[in-house]
C-alpha cells in the first residue's frame, strides 16, 4: 500500500493544467467521495496494525498534497482566466447606463413628514397591523355602540360570535400607536406614529380600503391648543411652503376634545379655486385636537397633572396635493410608467 500511495503522490505532483474543465476532473478522479484518495482511506482497516501510524500518515499527507494543488491551480487558472477577459474590454466602448430604480412616492412624502417633525422632537413609534379593541377602540374614547365598530368601517378578524370587547381587526388608525406608547412610557411624550391602515371601503379614485398615515402625539405638563396650532402651522409652511395659509374648523373625534380638521390654501390653484380644492381655495389635510382627559387616564395618565395634543394625516392626500395626482389608485397598482416620474426624487 505504501508503494501504491507514493506513487499517486508522484501523480499529483506532476500534475498540472491551464483549463477549469481539467482541474474539475482532476478532483473528481483524486478527492470526490468516489476518487482514489478517500478509497484508500476506505482499504485502511486492512492495513496491519503495526503500519497503521505510518500509513496514516502517509495517507494524511496526499489528500493535503491534493487538495493544495487543486487550490493552487484553480486560483492560477481563475486569474488567468480574469487577465484575458479584461484585456478583451474595449474602453472605447459607450457607456452603458442602467437604469436606476425610485423611491415610492408615499416612501418619498412619508420620509419628509417624519423629517419635519424630527426637528422639533418628535420620535418615530411603531406598533402592529392587527389590533384587539381594546387598543383600536375602547382606549380611545370609542362607545361599544359608536359606528366604526361596525363591519362597513372595520376588517374584523374575530368571528361575529366574539364579544365586542374581545375582537381583534386590522387597525383603522395608527392611535393604537399611541395608546401602546401611553402605556408603556411616562410624559413627556413626543412622538409621530407612521404605518398602514385598514378600512372596509369601497376603492376608487378617492378612497381605498388600504391607505397610510402619520398621527403625532405630544403630553406633557401645560400642553395647550396653542402648542398644536403652532406645531401644524410649522408643518404646512415646512412642507407645502412658506407663503401656505391655514385655517382650523370645528370638528369631532372620540378621542380629542376639543377636536379641529386643518385646511391649506390649494396650493395647486393658489387659493384662486379649482377642481381639486372644490373651487373653495382650500383643502383638508389632517383632523386634531386636545386628547380627551377619559383617554389620558384609560392609559394611565393624570388627566389633572398632564395634558396632550394629538393630531393626523393621511400620507396619500399629502402625496396627492404635493405631486397633483388624481387618482388613489396609482399608488397601489405599481404602473412603471406611473413609478419612473419620481427618479431622482428622495
Amino acid at each position: 500500500m505504501k508503494e501504491k500511495i507514493n506513487n499517486i503522490l508522484h501523480e499529483v505532483e506532476n500534475f498540472s493544467t491551464e483549463s477549469l474543465e481539467k482541474l474539475e476532473e482532476f478532483r473528481i478522479e483524486y478527492l470526490s467521495k468516489k476518487g482514489i484518495i478517500p478509497s484508500l482511506f476506505g482499504d485502511f482497516k486492512t492495513v496491519p496494525a503495526e503500519q497503521r501510524k505510518e500509513m496514516g500518515s502517509l495517507l494524511n499527507e496526499l489528500k493535503n498534497k491534493a487538495q493544495d494543488k487543486l487550490n493552487d491551480l484553480k486560483q492560477k487558472v481563475s486569474s488567468a482566466s480574469q487577465q484575458e477577459t479584461n484585456e478583451d474590454i474595449d474602453l472605447s466602448r459607450p457607456v452603458d447606463f442602467r437604469e436606476v430604480g425610485t423611491r415610492h412616492p408615499l416612501s418619498i412624502v412619508r420620509r419628509q413628514i417624519l423629517d419635519i417633525f424630527s426637528r422639533i422632537g418628535y420620535t418615530v413609534a411603531e406598533g402592529p397591523e392587527i389590533e384587539n379593541d381594546w387598543h383600536n377602540f375602547s382606549a380611545l374614547n370609542f362607545p361599544e355602540e359608536h359606528p366604526a365598530r361596525d363591519m362597513q368601517d372595520t376588517f374584523f378578524i374575530s368571528d361575529d360570535k366574539t364579544p365586542s370587547l374581545e375582537k381583534v381587526a386590522l387597525r383603522t388608525h395608527t392611535s393604537s400607536v399611541q395608546v401602546r406608547v401611553m402605556e408603556n412610557q411616562k410624559p413627556p411624550i413626543r412622538v409621530v406614529a407612521p404605518g398602514r391602515v385598514f378600512r372596509n371601503e369601497a376603492i376608487s379614485a378617492r378612497a381605498h380600503c388600504i391607505f397610510h398615515q402619520v398621527e403625532g402625539l405630544y403630553i406633557d405638563h401645560n400642553v395647550s391648543f396653542a402648542d398644536l396650532k403652532q406645531t401644524l402651522f410649522y408643518f404646512a409652511r415646512e412642507f407645502f411652503g412658506e407663503d401656505t395659509k391655514v385655517r382650523f374648523r370645528p370638528s369631532y373625534f372620540p378621542f380629542t376634545e376639543p377636536s379641529a380638521e386643518m385646511d391649506i390654501s390649494c396650493n395647486i390653484c393658489g387659493g384662486s379655486g379649482c377642481k381639486i380644492c372644490k373651487y373653495s381655495g382650500w383643502v383638508e389635510i389632517l383632523g386634531c385636537g386636545m386628547v380627551d382627559p377619559n383617554v389620558l387616564e384609560s392609559c394611565g395618565i393624570d388627566s389633572k397633572e398632564y395634558t396632550g395634543l394629538a393630531f393626523g394625516m393621511g400620507i396619500e392626500r399629502i402625496t396627492m396635493l404635493k405631486y397633483q395626482i388624481d387618482d388613489l389608485r396609482l399608488f397601489f397598482e405599481n404602473d412603471i410608467r406611473f413609478l419612473k416620474q419620481f427618479e431622482g426624487a428622495f
